[in-house]
This record gives structure tokens, C-alpha cells and sequence, in this order.
């Protein structure tokens, strides 16, 4: 299942992100803390969803150094401003196909905690769409069954337009201590 979500130029995209239009409702709703927002994403045909407060940024997808005895989901490493950033290869790390690398292909910049510091870690999406405000009464918890990904790679279920929009959980896809035992080396 994908959702239609309008898609423009990745550089409007981001800028535009400030710049939404938000009814009086939502407004006050976001002011109350009733609303969540979550950026909007294509990987292999299917649109995910991610809260915007672990994003830090949105880069063009290149450059990327592999790095050996790294698990096959993590693509590498890439230097962002002088810091060593891994990249993890978010269809791989879903145990799907690995996604074909387009101009419209992006990494996201996330921050994840481990061990009470900060790590910036990218992973790789095909196309990044919006922004979306959800409300928390519009997310259901997910699903135990049923999904193409592992269930604790899910945080909830978005309701969008009469759709599902998979809602993910990247403290549990970018767990450090997991990623490390399976690659039997350290990404910290």
C-alpha cells in the first residue's frame, strides 16, 4: 500500500517544511502537544513515516566509503562537515531488496541516543516526500502480524486520508548495541 503524497523538487522540500499551512485547529492542537509530526518517505514503493524531532538534516545521497566487516545493511560511512556519520541502508536493514539509487535518492541525518551521548547515523531513503502533522487520536498502536518489517522497527500506524502510514521507530532500527553484535564491530 503507498500513499499519495504530492512530491516536488527535494531542495523545495525541505524548505518548505518551515513552511506549511496549518489551520487554527492545528495550530492549537500543536500548541497543546496533541499533534505529531513526522517526515514522509518512499523506500521501495512504500511510503514510511519518521518523527521530525530525531531528523537533523536532509543530504543528497553520494559519496559513500564502505567500510569492512560493517553488516550488509550498513551502505558505510560518509564525512559530514568533518565527523565520520554511518550510513545504514534502511531496505537492507529491512531485510528487502536494495533500493536503486535515483537523483531523487536522499541520506537522513538522524540523532539517536546511546549511551547518554548523541550520535548523528544517516540511512538512506528513496525519495523524501512532506511533512505531515498527525494527531495522536490518528495513531494506532502496531501491529503484532502482518507487516513486511520487524514489528519493533514500528512505532505506530498513522491514519491519513482514509490510509495507513507505517510510523517508525528509529531508536529500535538504529539500535547501536544491535547493529555492533551483528557486525562484530564498533559503529561508535
Amino acid at each position: 500500500m503507498s500513499l499519495n503524497l504530492s512530491v516536488s523538487n527535494h531542495w523545495n522540500r525541505v524548505g518548505n517544511m518551515q513552511q506549511q499551512n496549518v489551520s487554527s485547529d492545528i495550530e492549537s492542537d500543536i500548541a497543546g502537544e496533541n499533534i505529531t509530526q513526522f517526515l514522509t518517505f518512499i523506500l521501495n514503493t512504500e511510503v514510511y513515516g519518521i518523527n521530525i524531532l530525531n531528523i537533523r538534516e536532509i543530504i543528497d545521497y553520494g559519496n559513500i566509503t564502505r567500510v569492512p566487516m560493517m553488516p550488509g545493511f550498513v551502505a558505510g560511512v560518509i564525512n559530514l562537515r568533518g565527523s565520520v556519520v554511518p550510513v545504514v541502508d534502511l531496505a537492507l536493514r529491512f531485510s528487502e531488496k536494495p533500493s536503486e539509487r535515483t537523483k531523487r535518492s536522499s541520506i537522513v541525518i538522524l540523532e539517536v541516543e546511546y549511551e547518554e551521548q548523541k550520535l548523528e547515523v544517516g540511512i538512506t531513503v528513496d525519495e523524501v516526500n512532506e511533512v505531515l502533522d498527525i494527531s495522536l487520536t490518528e495513531i494506532e498502536p502496531a501491529p503484532s502480524f502482518g507487516t513486511k518489517i520487524r514489528t519493533d522497527f514500528i512505532s505506530g500506524m498513522g491514519k491519513v486520508n482514509d490510509q495507513l502510514l507505517v510510523l517508525l521507530d528509529i531508536e529500535n532500527i538504529l539500535s547501536v548495541d544491535e547493529l555492533s553484535a551483528v557486525g562484530g564491530a564498533s559503529l561508535v
